[in-house]
């Protein structure tokens, strides 16, 4: 049962940082504007980018001489700062659109973005790697689901449907950051 309880806990700590529902709008622009929206591609480079970061990112810290902890209390601040711009619909970091919208920027920074990738690392230090990959390979299946079907979904929730969405999803975002800023915090003074 307690196997389950993290999958469901770090499924939605993903599913929010990586906020798909709230990005289907961006999406939805993308494609209004001709572009053309790759879904396997997108979903291909999301997972090897966020594989090799999950797999990678920690060794490539201690090349540089950044400890876990000192990194996973920077991202929390991130997670932190990305939590109030989804719940008060303000933005700190804008996204420049991009005829290749594929890779960039839906792929990377929207779907594997900073905060993403710093999530990733800072869920090392909770959960099991297991539970992580399969959180991953769910939530990318939901993205594909989503962007597939974004202009379904878009007019089923509405406008202010997803709205309340992307505030839920930042409070989540918010209390998963003083989680983490408070499990990591304390050991960087031992």
């Amino acid at each position: 049962m307690e196997w389950i309880n993290s999958l469901i806990s770090c499924f939605m700590i993903l599913f929010s940082i990586i906020d798909i529902l709230g990005n289907a709008p961006i999406i939805m622009g993308f494609k209004s504007k001709g572009n053309i929206i790759e879904t396997k591609k997108i979903i291909i480079s999301s997972l090897v980018i966020f594989l090799s970061f999950l797999f990678l990112g920690q060794p490539m810290l201690k090349l540089i001489g950044v400890d876990i902890h000192s990194f996973s209390v920077a991202g929390s601040i991130v997670l932190f700062l990305i939590g109030l711009e989804m719940i008060l619909g303000i933005d700190i970091h804008k996204i420049t659109e991009n005829a290749q919208t594929s890779i960039v920027p839906i792929s990377f920074p929207l779907i594997a973005g900073p905060g993403s990738l710093t999530t990733l690392i800072s869920l090392r230090t909770t959960y099991d790697i297991n539970i992580i990959l399969l959180s991953l390979i769910l939530n990318m299946i939901v993205v594909y689901f989503v962007i597939d079907r974004c202009d379904f979904i878009a007019k089923k929730i509405g406008s202010n449907g997803l709205d309340i969405l992307k505030k839920i999803f930042g409070i989540v975002l918010l209390a998963f950051a003083v989680k983490i800023f408070g499990a990591n915090a304390t050991q960087l003074f031992q």
